[in-house]
This record gives C-alpha cells, sequence and structure tokens, in this order.
C-alpha cells in the first residue's frame, strides 16, 4: 500500500497558522515574521510534508528556478560570487540551476537553450554575452536576463558590475604611487583581463611613460601560469619591478616559484593579483589584489529580480563597487 503523503492543512493545524501562511512561507520566507517561520518548519518536520511546487508554479506562471551561468567553477574568482547568490536566492524561495558555459563560451548556446526550456524566471550571467544573435535572442525573450561582473554598454536587459577598463587605470594609479616604474602584465585571454589590460595600458601611457610590457597566458588563468610567468622574466632587458597578475591564481604561482629561486617578493619584485581569494590573504607573502563585492552583486541581482517581478523599471546599468587591497606583495 502506498503511503498517504501529508498535506498543508496539518502543518497548518500543527504550526496554529493559516494554510495561507504556510504556501506565503514556502513561496518567500522572507515576509514570514521569524517565530511564526520557526514552528512552520517544526510542523514540516514532525509531518514530514514536501510542498508541490509544481502547481504553485502553473497557478503564478512562474517557476521559481533561476539558471545560474558561469565559465567554469575550478579554480573560478566568481566561486564566492556564486556561493553568495545562491545563498541569497534560495533564501527567497527559488531553485537554483548552475550552468557551464565553458572558459571560451563554446557551451552557452546550449545552456541558454536548456534554461529556456524549462521555463526559467530569471538567467543570471557571469559575464557578457558577445554573440550578436545570442544576443538578440535574449532580448526578445520574456525571461529576465542580468549579465553580472561587467558593465557593458548595450546590456542585454540589466547589466550588474563594473568596469574592468577602470580596474586597469584604477590598478595603474596604484602602482605609480608605490614608485614602480617597470611595470609588466599576464594577461589572460578573455575579454575582462584584455579590457584591464588596456585599462591599465592607457593610465600607464597617459603621462608619456612607455606601454608596459606583457605576456598573454590562456584562459581560464591557473596556478603554473605563474610559474612559467617568472621564468620568462629572466629574458627581460631591463627586469620589470613589479608584475600585474590576472588572477590571484598567476600571482600565486608566480610568488612561489620567485622564493624557490631566492627572488624575495616584494623588495626585489613586486607581483599584484586579481579577485581577491582567499588564498590571496593566506599566502607569504599575502597579495596585494582587487576585491570585488560579490556579495553586493549577489544582493543587487536579488533586488533587481525582485524590482523586475514588481513592473519596475529599471536603469540598465547598475555599478557595485571594487577595491585594491594592498598588502605585502606589492
Amino acid at each position: 500500500m502506498s503511503k498517504r503523503q501529508p498535506r498543508i492543512e496539518e502543518v497548518s493545524r500543527i504550526a496554529g497558522v493559516s494554510a495561507s501562511t504556510v504556501s506565503r512561507f514556502f513561496n518567500n520566507p522572507g515576509v514570514v515574521a521569524d517565530e511564526t517561520a520557526r514552528r512552520i518548519r517544526e510542523a514540516i518536520d514532525q509531518v514530514g510534508y514536501v510542498p508541490n511546487l509544481n502547481a504553485g508554479s502553473l497557478a503564478s506562471s512562474r517557476s521559481r528556478i533561476i539558471a545560474v551561468l558561469v565559465p567554469d567553477i575550478a579554480q573560478s574568482i566568481f566561486n564566492d560570487t556564486v556561493e553568495a547568490m545562491i545563498e541569497e536566492l534560495t533564501a527567497h524561495g527559488n531553485s537554483v540551476m548552475i550552468s557551464l558555459t565553458g572558459s571560451d563560451n563554446s557551451l552557452l548556446d546550449r545552456q541558454i537553450d536548456a534554461a529556456l526550456s524549462r521555463r526559467v524566471d530569471a538567467i543570471i550571467l557571469t559575464g557578457v554575452v558577445t554573440d550578436a544573435a545570442t544576443r538578440a535572442r535574449l532580448k526578445n525573450h520574456a525571461t529576465a536576463v542580468i549579465e553580472t561582473w561587467a558593465l557593458p554598454d548595450d546590456p542585454i536587459q540589466i547589466a550588474i558590475g563594473f568596469s574592468h577598463f577602470a580596474v586597469g587605470e584604477a590598478t595603474a594609479r596604484f602602482v605609480r604611487e608605490r614608485g614602480y616604474r617597470r611595470p609588466h602584465l599576464v594577461v589572460p585571454q578573455s575579454s575582462r583581463a584584455i579590457e584591464r589590460a588596456n585599462g591599465f595600458t592607457a593610465a600607464w601611457t597617459a603621462r608619456g611613460d612607455e606601454a608596459p610590457t606583457a605576456q598573454p597566458v590562456s584562459s581560464p588563468s591557473h596556478f603554473g601560469q605563474g610559474r612559467l610567468a617568472f621564468r620568462g622574466l629572466a629574458d627581460m632587458d631591463p627586469r620589470p619591478d613589479v608584475v600585474v597578475c590576472g588572477s590571484d591564481w598567476i600571482a600565486q604561482g608566480l610568488i612561489v616559484e620567485a622564493n624557490a629561486a631566492g627572488i624575495r617578493v616584494p623588495d626585489t619584485l613586486a607581483v599584484m593579483g586579481f579577485g581577491n581569494l582567499r588564498l590571496a590573504g593566506d599566502m607569504r607573502p599575502t597579495i596585494t589584489s582587487i576585491d570585488i563585492d560579490g556579495h553586493q552583486i549577489a544582493r543587487e541581482t536579488i533586488r533587481a529580480l525582485q524590482r523586475k517581478a514588481a513592473g519596475e523599471v529599471l536603469p540598465p546599468r547598475l555599478p557595485v563597487d571594487f577595491r585594491i587591497i594592498a598588502r605585502e606583495s606589492a
């Protein structure tokens, strides 16, 4: 014999609230008072109730599924942002579908089609869609689309992020103020890292200085690239006094290799990273890095989805903060 499924009315009776309050708890936990939410959770655990979210989504035309598309999750600078975003989204009653698009976005179209076919409420992208046909398709679709980690001039719908060019400019000013005069850039071949390098070069040459030397590396970046980048410095004359890396992973590898060669960082060679990953504060020396407020991106994304669902007209570009975290390496 099949077991009887617990009903929402049993939860509401045990919790001492109406069935509609229990329904609100599942759809949007944040609107239910803390004490009421506690009683509802205890009642759910007691009877083993599992809500039928399909019924609610059919009635409201909302799936409460959010697709988050990221290039990769191994050694990714997006991890903290995505983790914060998932925490915020699930706290507001959503389910999150994470899809990997590949470092070169080779799987982007396939993952977008998969998300749209599941009638997701929103697609959140960690980056900017550059393919014109894909952008046009998303612009013409009713699904909310939010591009994060960048501020394109013409967002698909809403962009929540920062200017990578401005990050490069700020990094160049920081390097100059620290007294370094021979910068070298290690640049992953992604549009975002290239834009930061362009910003650095523009700010550096604006006062008549020669353009910094640069070494391209593949994307996504990883520890080994830093080790190879350090070995390449031996052939440079004059050698740089500061290396600006496209990620903290590269900076870590470069510092490890410098230490092994007896080169003191930053006394002989200064190093900067990007992303302010947890390893940046754990290294010795600690790594000077660019911090992006991933939690602010997550909060602004949630707020934008809520405002859009309420019918508000939002500005297409919502900037978030970045800052340079000065540590021992530069």
